[in-house]
């Protein structure tokens, strides 16, 4: 692998733990930013896929939400075909706000607009310099919080009609 990608992901400050995960489509780019994770000493949560045999998007998906709605990572990276089917699965889990990534641009306003935990890669549509270059961005960027706060937080489910919660 070339420096020019390890060059696009910022030295770590604190420890960040970085859960990751990817279908059969996805792996090639998966293994790419893996690496170039690994390169600069963040650490993974690698749930897989790691074969080229046809598997199931939402089973990754869904074990990467876990790690990063709940569990011990910070941040997420997801990759498919086109990061889409990857997207739509983790934004079914509480907590967690998945954006697929094309450039640096929506790597930056996704994190400082709607502080994003996830980000999804479409290993049909970008190469890996684009999705290091993005990743980058996504990992350095602050969420910016005021005006924002109040738009995340009606990013949740609002109340069932008629519940009888109390």
């Amino acid at each position: 692998m070339g420096s020019a990608l390890m060059d696009a992901i910022p030295p770590r400050g604190a420890p960040t733990l970085i859960a990751i995960g990817g279908d059969h489509a996805g792996l090639p780019l998966k293994r790419a930013i893996a690496d170039a994770l690994n390169a600069e000493g963040y650490q993974l949560l690698d749930f897989g896929t790691n074969e080229a045999s046809s598997v199931d998007y939402p089973d990754f998906a869904h074990l990467v939400s876990a790690a990063v709605g709940g569990g011990p990572a910070r941040f997420g990276v997801l990759v498919c075909g086109s990061g889409i089917g990857m997207a739509i699965a983790a934004n079914r889990h509480p907590h967690i706000r998945c954006a697929v990534l094309h450039d640096t641009t929506e790597a930056r306003l996704t994190r400082a607009h709607n502080d994003a935990n996830i980000a999804a890669f479409g290993a049909r549509l970008i190469g890996p310099e684009v999705a290091l270059d993005a990743l980058r961005v996504f990992l350095s960027t602050p969420y910016e919080g005021g005006r924002h706060d109040r738009r995340l937080a009606k990013l949740a489910p609002p109340p069932v009609q008629g519940s009888t919660d109390s």
